[in-house]
Formats: C-alpha cells, structure tokens, sequence
C-alpha cells in the first residue's frame, strides 16, 4: 500500500518562498515518475511539475516556469517542489502522485496561500 504525505504549506507573502515535501511509503516510489499538482478553489486540479523516477529530466506548466523546481531524493523517497518568487494566483493546495496519477494515492495535500 503506497502513501503520500504531503507538507510545507503555509501562508507568505507575495513574492516569497516555499520549500514542499512529500515523503511516499511503499517501494515503487524510485521507479515512478512524480508530479506535483495544484487544485485551487472553484478550479479542476492542475500539474505544475514533474519529474522522471532518476531525477534527470523536468517539467513545467507554463504558469510555473521559472520559478518553481521539482527534485528528488530516492534514498528518502522524497519529493520536493521549491517555490520561489510566489504570486497570488498559486494560492492552492498542492498535491503529490504519480504522473500519470494513481487514483488511490491522492493524500490530503498542503494548502498554499500567497496573500498580504
């Protein structure tokens, strides 16, 4: 059975940082490729960012770019994403699965808020 237990979250200013983790149970953690996603209020769940199972390649959603980074450490089966340069529009809860997700591995995520 696989786990995904998301943290980090909080509220910061605009234009401040975020550093997220998400720790994973289970063993296949290190031959899947993970994804950071973000569902905000009234709007459907979005992936931000993804990474492959070895950690050598990424990706961004556009909104994203530039200042949020996605890694790995297999060891601890853990993923993170760093926020950086944060902007009202990424208040959200912020979620880690798979990518492709898996429809049971949905944790309960970490509530972003970028406010003054």
């Amino acid at each position: 059975q696989v786990q995904l237990v998301e943290s980090g979250g909080g509220l910061v200013q605009p234009g401040g940082s975020l550093r997220l983790s998400c720790v994973a149970s289970g063993s296949i953690f290190s031959i899947c490729a993970m994804g950071w996603y973000r569902q905000a209020p009234g709007k459907q769940r979005e992936l931000v960012a993804v990474i492959t199972s070895s950690g050598h390649s990424t990706n961004y959603a556009d909104s994203v770019k530039g200042r949020f980074t996605i890694s790995r450490d297999n060891a601890k089966s853990t993923v993170y994403l760093q926020m950086n340069s944060l902007k009202s529009e990424d208040t959200a809860v912020y979620y880690c699965n798979t990518e492709p997700s898996t429809a049971s591995y949905w944790g309960q995520g970490t509530q972003v808020t970028v406010s003054s």
